[in-house]
């Protein structure tokens, strides 16, 4: 998912607050809205008669993944009363070594029932920028359940709250089997289920006649094997849905026909198949879409989206098709959302894996509907709502931030739950690599490490954050800080391949930070324990001080000389290097380097000039520093506060706009 707040830089004012341990930099830098690289290809206009209807599903040749799942759905969008009417077909296989007597099902709907959920008590009902409403209600009831030959489960269900044992928590439904599903068997259970959708909020709902179904059916957890994500004994993972957490969900089969008033637009996860011509009587329309080898189905319906079709081939995608469906408001830019989708897939699958798909949809909220945008499903994103007629890279950004999803997310599927680092983290990496090689938009990552004030350990449950200001600090820029520390000590040749065999290793299956630990240490031959336990198990920062300087002024062979003494500690973690320059009265300059291992080092310098300041990291190489204040000292001052304000501010705010891209 797109955070708002990861790349908040655009569209302020630069603002610097200082407090005597940090910079907390509240810094939003201003880029020109520079028209990007339009495509070439002239889009084509579909009606909605005309849109592709292939007559059966494409085949695959070869599984990708596991298809522990099997979906078979038929819901009805009911615009009156803004509900889902759904029936479902769902068959199970028990992919372990031991016999399963419960199954236990996501209701996420349920988490917007009311303000006592777990969901709403953790989020304060506001999500990113966008704040319930009183429309902002939801649920979900399975009016029936039964067994694949009509035995009635109604009387076997209720509702467990595994994490906080919050009773007013409907988000997670256990299941007593009548039967046992042994290994390797499977289960066939059939539902009726009906959703009320709030008011988009939260990924889902609907805004005027625009509805997103984003977590919108029943949705089975997830049956981990002995060994799966370093699992001692095969087991359910289970977890409710909670203010900051996303999903984690098994590999399968999707088909789903969805029923809409006939004037509505459709899109989808996957591939459309042969829809039904137009009820003349209830003048609606279904629309039917397969896919396989993903874990989720999401769809949005409007009748005013703008429907256009591109395709894509090269060397790593044989020939997709890139839909897009634009709320009016930005269908004069839509060149520019081809453009960023071509970009985004092409770099992507050549840097990490092919895009293994037919298709790829993309879809533009409205105005107001914000609640649905910036968001990853399997074979489809949402960009933000239709708001600012000449958006600036904003738009391009978030397309190849959702698309970056649909590799680490879609793809490499880790548990978004508990390691949601290895999602946001890996994509918000990735997206800083598209947009620095094909808009040349660099990230400033002082200005990025300055907003975590409080680091804590990536691999975490999502929920043990102290909020989602705290959660987005950490999971999305520090997860990110600690790819990019790790390259800076490795060189891009070798980050490359590292992230390319994590990625091919690791696609269709439900890798952990340890295995990613394993690739690191596999590519680089050599141990990250170290590293690792500070940066990513622990919650460390780099931080070094300048602490003292002492000059002494003495007579040497009848001259005048100073004996200058620094003092340099270790507040934090340890830095492959730390740069410091002394710099003295008559402008001479010391470069040295010290490997910053222990926790002080004392440097004595003679000259024929005092020492005038110290500076660490003067060029800002070391990424995950972000108490930037402290590492300049001068020696002597004019005021009590001036002596880290002078250089350490100036030095920052000018590393900060040469790194804007002009």
């Amino acid at each position: 998912m797109k955070n708002r707040m990861s790349n908040c830089w655009f569209g302020w004012i630069l603002i610097i607050l200082v407090a005597s341990t940090t910079v907390y930099v509240a810094s939003k830098l201003l880029l020109p809205i520079n028209e990007p690289t339009l495509s070439r290809m002239e889009p084509r206009v579909d009606s909605l008669a005309n849109m592709p209807t292939p007559t059966s599903a494409p085949k695959t040749e070869q599984a990708l993944s596991n298809r522990i799942v099997e979906y078979h759905m038929n819901v009805e969008l009911l615009p009156d009363t803004k509900e889902l009417r759904g029936q479902q077909t769902i068959t199970w296989k028990n992919p372990g070594m031991k016999s399963v007597d419960h199954l236990y099902m996501h209701l996420y709907p349920n988490a917007f029932a009311s303000k006592k959920t777990t969901f709403m008590r953790e989020s304060g009902g506001k999500l990113r920028n966008d704040k319930a409403t009183e429309d902002s209600i939801g649920s979900m009831k399975l009016n029936m359940l039964q067994t694949q030959n009509g035995q009635d489960l109604t009387g076997r269900m209720w509702f467990v709250q595994p994490d906080d044992g919050n009773t007013d928590d409907h988000t997670l439904l256990k299941i007593s089997l009548p039967q046992a599903v042994n290994p390797g068997e499977s289960i066939t259970l059939k539902t009726d289920f009906t959703v009320k959708m709030p008011f988009t909020f939260a990924r889902m709902g609907y805004v005027d006649n625009f509805y997103m179904g984003g977590q919108w059916f029943p949705k089975l957890a997830v049956y981990e094997t002995e060994g799966t994500r370093d699992r001692a004994e095969e087991g359910w993972n289970l977890h409710q849905y909670h203010g900051n957490s996303e999903f984690y969900a098994d590999f399968g089969i999707f088909d789903v026909k969805i029923k809409v008033p006939s004037n509505f637009v459709v899109a989808g996860t996957g591939f459309p198949l042969k829809s039904s011509p137009e009820d003349p009587i209830t003048k609606t329309k279904t629309y039917n879409f397969y896919s396989d080898d993903v874990h989720d189905f999401a769809w949005a319906a409007s009748p005013r989206f703008r429907y256009y079709e591109e395709t894509l081939a090269t060397k790593n995608i044989p020939g997709l098709k890139i839909k897009l469906y634009l709320d009016p408001a930005h269908e004069a830019l839509k060149s520019r959302y081809f453009a960023a989708a071509k970009k985004a897939l092409t770099r992507y699958s050549e840097w990490y894996g092919s895009y293994p798909y037919d298709t790829l949809s993309i879809v533009i909220p409205p105005a107001g509907g914000n609640g649905a945008g910036g968001m990853e499903y399997p074979t489809l994103v949402t960009g933000w709502g239709a708001e600012d007629p000449s958006p600036g890279f904003e738009l391009e950004r978030v397309i190849v931030h959702e698309i970056g999803h649909q590799f680490f997310y879609g793809m490499v599927a880790s548990n978004e739950f508990e390691e949601a680092w290895l999602d946001e983290g890996f994509t918000s990496y990735a997206e800083d690599a598209l947009m620095q090689s094909e808009y040349g938009v660099s990230p400033n990552l002082p200005v990025e490490a300055s907003y975590v004030t409080s680091p804590a350990a990536l691999k975490q449950n999502a929920w043990d954050y102290q909020g989602h200001g705290h959660y987005a600090d950490n999971v999305y820029i520090r997860g990110k800080l600690v790819l990019r520390e790790i390259e800076s000590r490795v060189g891009t040749d070798t980050m490359n391949s590292i992230m390319k065999t994590y990625f091919e290793r690791w696609k269709f299956k439900h890798p952990t930070t340890h295995d990613f630990q394993n690739v690191v240490e596999e590519v680089t031959k050599q141990s990250w324990e170290t590293f690792f336990n500070q940066f990513v198990y622990g919650s460390l920062m780099v931080d070094y001080s300048v602490d003292n300087i002492q000059t002494k002024k003495i007579n040497q062979d009848g001259k005048t000389l100073y004996d200058n003494s620094v003092l340099i500690r270790k507040l934090g973690g340890t830095a492959a290097g730390v740069p410091i320059r002394f710099h003295f009265a008559d402008g001479k300059m010391v470069e040295r380097v010290w490997d910053g291992n222990d926790a002080q080092a004392q440097f004595k310098l003679q000259h024929t000039s005092p020492l005038d300041w110290v500076s660490i990291d003067p060029k800002f190489t070391m990424v995950l520093e972000n108490k930037h204040i402290n590492n300049y000292l001068q020696t002597s001052v004019d005021t009590k506060w001036k002596t880290r304000w002078n250089l350490g501010v100036t030095q920052l705010l000018e590393t900060l706009f040469s790194w804007i891209a002009w």
